[in-house]
Formats: structure tokens, C-alpha cells, sequence
């Protein structure tokens, strides 16, 4: 039997562009994008038997982590299933001649795409919760207070940092951005 397995992914939410003009005997799509629960993928890791296949879009499609994907590959290997990832024209049966560069940016850019997939959907949902996104905002107050402190050069940064909260990075951050408004001011003004 050939299997067929899609789930929601960043910029194919629907799984549309997966699996497209691949004959299967059955498709097993997961109903949302997260790694925990995927009630489908274990259903049909169930199922399947020696001599079987699966089609996957790419490697994404089956892993959240590449721990997730070694531990989905022993299972595949050890009921003699094989796996097909068309993306990458790989298969758990491939016996790969990659050099050394090869395999690293292969894994890079994985790691990369395992990222963004969990990033897209922890962001929709944490804004369909209601929760705040990004780093808390400071108090300009506080802000300025720490950059007088800095500016005044007579006080420690432990010292700004235990009178205003302000950390070290935050402080650092907040004069890159005076230095970026002053010179784009400064630049702007030889123009005229």
C-alpha cells in the first residue's frame, strides 16, 4: 500500500501543495499543525506493514524536531516501511553520497523550516488566546531615566539596571535606536 500523509504547514495552512498528482491507495491528513497529538501519524504508523510506503511532502510534513524525525525513521525501519520525502527526493532507502557541507546545510535548513512551522502557528495561537506578542514594552519614563543615568557616565550599569529595571540589553537597544533617529536626523539635515 502507498499512504499519503499531510498536516497544516506555514504558507499551506490547507495542504494544498502537498502531495499534488501523486497516486495513492489512501491519505491520512493531520487536522491541525502542532507536534503533539498527531492522531493521524500514529493511526497510520499503526497500520502500516512491511512493504508499505509513505509520501510526504517533505520532511517538515512528518517532524517537528529532529529527534521527532529519527524517532518516526527507526519505527518506519524497523516494520521495513519506506518513506519517500518528494521536496528533498529522499528516501529512508536513499543511500546518500553528500559531502560533509551537504549534510550539515540539508539538516541547516530543516532546522531552519522546523522553526518557522512552529513559530507561524505558536504566534496564531497565542493571538487567537489573546496574548500579548513580542518583548513587554518598557516605560519610556524608565527608559529615559536609564539613558540619563548612562549618559551622565557616573553611574554603573548594575546601578541603572537595579534603579529602573532597565537591563543591560534593553539600555543597549534603546541608544541604538536614539544613535539610528539622531544620524538619520543629522543626514536628513545636510540634504536640505
Amino acid at each position: 500500500m502507498i499512504y499519503g500523509y499531510k498536516r497544516p504547514l506555514a504558507g499551506d495552512e490547507l495542504g494544498e501543495q502537498q502531495l499534488l498528482d501523486i497516486q495513492l491507495d489512501q491519505l491520512f491528513i493531520e487536522a491541525h499543525p502542532f507536534a503533539k497529538k498527531r492522531h493521524t501519524l500514529e493511526e497510520l504508523l499503526m497500520i502500516i506493514q512491511p512493504g508499505d510506503e509513505i509520501v510526504v511532502e517533505n520532511l517538515v510534513v512528518l517532524a517537528d524536531s529532529l529527534h521527532q524525525l529519527l524517532d518516526v525513521l527507526n519505527v518506519l525501519a524497523k516494520d521495513f516501511v519506506q518513506i519517500t520525502f518528494l521536496e528533498e527526493q529522499l528516501s529512508n532507502s536513499t543511500v546518500l553520497q553528500l559531502s560533509l557541507a551537504e549534510t550539515v546545510t540539508l539538516f541547516s535548513n530543516l532546522q531552519t523550516q522546523l522553526k518557522s512551522h512552529t513559530t507561524t502557528f505558536g504566534l496564531a495561537e497565542a493571538k487567537k488566546a489573546g496574548k500579548t506578542i513580542g518583548r513587554p514594552k518598557k516605560s519610556d519614563e524608565n527608559l529615559r531615566k536609564a539613558f540619563d543615568m548612562y549618559q551622565s557616565k557616573t553611574h554603573s550599569l548594575l546601578d541603572i539596571k537595579n534603579e529602573t529595571g532597565i537591563s543591560k540589553s534593553t539600555l543597549y537597544r534603546y541608544i541604538d535606536d536614539v544613535n539610528k533617529i539622531s544620524h538619520e536626523e543629522e543626514k536628513h539635515s545636510k540634504l536640505e
